[in-house]
């Protein structure tokens, strides 16, 4: 969802140059988005349904500019495995000083909330980032 929102809200800002892509530390490779989050993202006109879950790679976080997590506790692993990644890390929620929880296998409230905070944080982030 995340992916999908920011990606979206870059282009309505003309910034389709920036790439954006999701990656997880332990994502179950190649699975489709959960129906749930396809529906909520589909209510607001974007189609995540091709989107298929890789896990994050040495290379991804290597070549990103900017690297934006979910939870404070993924932010710990990345840094403390790459040092050198410091000062890319972030949250989504880095801005508002909140952690966004993983709805899978969950009901559809834990995704419409997540949603409401991947939105937060998209909308925080484009406006810190295309001033």
């Amino acid at each position: 969802m995340a992916e999908g929102l920011l990606k979206y809200k870059l282009s309505t800002l003309n910034k389709s140059e920036c790439k954006v892509s999701s990656a997880g530390l332990n994502a179950l490779v190649g699975y489709k988005p959960d129906p749930l989050a396809c529906k909520l993202m589909l209510k607001k006109g974007i189609d995540i349904s091709g989107h298929r879950a890789c896990r994050l790679t040495t290379e991804m976080v290597t070549k990103a500019d900017l690297i934006l997590v979910m939870e404070s506790y993924q932010k710990s692993i990345l840094a403390e495995n790459n040092p050198s990644l410091q000062g890319k890390i972030f949250r989504l929620g880095e801005w508002g000083k909140f952690d966004i929880s993983d709805p899978y296998q969950k009901e559809l409230p834990a995704f419409e909330k997540s949603l409401e905070l991947i939105e937060k944080g998209v909308s925080e982030w484009t406006e810190k980032l295309c001033v």
